[in-house]
């Protein structure tokens, strides 16, 4: 499967991923794809952080990284942010496939 939202990187050992955040939600959570971005609810707050912190818990948990593989590249004080993860794109790309929602 192909994921707009997954590139791979010059250094085939890292990938990146974009994804569009809805802070303060009931639970943390891919709600599918919004405008080639990962859409993630994400339980977290967008104070001091505190949404940042939790988005890449979240994306490292899931992938199977340490929280010090991910990075966020873009966006670090906007809703859409562009991080870069330090696994081949096809650990992230399994991960997506896994989630449960459709890729374009």
């Amino acid at each position: 499967m192909s994921w707009p939202c997954a590139t791979a990187d010059a250094d085939p050992r890292c990938s990146y991923l974009l994804v569009a955040v809805i802070p303060n939600a009931r639970q943390t959570e891919a709600v599918g794809l919004h405008d080639g971005a990962l859409r993630v609810r994400l339980r977290a707050p967008a104070l001091e952080g505190r949404a940042n912190d939790a988005l890449i818990a979240w994306v490292a948990a899931g992938v199977g990284v340490p929280r010090r593989d991910v990075e966020i590249r873009q966006g670090q004080s906007s809703r859409r942010k562009r991080l870069r993860l330090q696994c081949p794109l096809a650990q992230l790309e399994s991960w997506l496939n896994g989630l449960g929602i459709a890729s374009s």
